[in-house]
């Protein structure tokens, strides 16, 4: 469902397409920034079972684990995947913190959800040393994760619109851990100064942002989205 965010047309992540080779990628991007891929993964298949119709019937009755959504997500609720999917998956109250606000990502149980996730091709490429790692989610309009870092990893939006703000390491971003990134959105980045506004994009479904280690970074589903992320660890 579309949401009622406006896109930033305005994108300062580097792009890359199928052409990109495996030692181009580690020399330019694996270790020094983000990079956008488009066209180096087909997941048409995998998008044909992310419906609201086909996962209600594969996991309705399913538990999911829900995370709040501030940059200190400690707060974990479990419910009935149908019953996230049909009373809490709505649009992001502007007025509502972090903490009050339950996002569906990354506490993917993989018993029960490797099925789907046998169907995802992930990006063909890897940063020496690491294995990966799946994490899956769906989320309303206007919702999304504050700034945060962990490893490097990659993530491909499956339905929807994703933005995504980003800063290297050694740029912490001017933020309240417990301010949604729309509220975030609406209050500190109009008044940042073009020199210190993160890198940005919207991506859309087929494409896959990679980020590498320890950059700060934070989310904003634009429409009701559907995502999945390679964490490289």
């Amino acid at each position: 469902l579309a949401g009622t965010v406006p896109e930033e047309k305005r994108c300062t992540v580097e792009r890359a397409d199928a052409s990109l080779t495996y030692s181009l990628f580690l020399q330019r991007f694996a270790f020094s920034q983000p990079v956008i891929l488009r066209g180096v993964t087909d997941n048409s298949a995998f998008r044909a079972l992310c419906t609201r119709e086909k996962l209600l019937a594969a996991f309705g009755a399913r538990p999911v684990r829900l995370s709040t959504a501030n940059t200190y997500s400690y707060r974990k609720v479990d419910v009935p995947f149908q019953e996230y999917v049909e009373h809490l998956l709505k649009p992001q109250d502007p007025a509502r913190l972090g903490s009050d606000t339950l996002y569906f990502f990354g506490d993917n149980n993989f018993t029960e959800w490797g099925p789907l996730f046998q169907q995802y091709v992930p990006p063909p490429f890897r940063i020496p040393g690491t294995s990966p790692a799946y994490s899956f989610g769906i989320a309303g309009s206007g919702s999304g994760v504050p700034f945060h870092w962990h490893g490097p990893g990659f993530s491909e939006v499956i339905f929807g619109r994703k933005r995504w703000f980003l800063y290297p390491p050694d740029q912490t971003p001017t933020f309240h851990p417990n301010e949604t990134t729309l509220t975030w959105l609406q209050r500190t980045y109009p008044a940042l100064p073009l020199a210190k506004r993160p890198l940005e994009c919207t991506l859309r479904p087929g494409e896959v942002l990679y980020f590498p280690d320890r950059w700060w970074h934070a989310t904003l589903n634009l429409d009701t989205s559907v995502f999945i992320s390679t964490f490289l660890g």
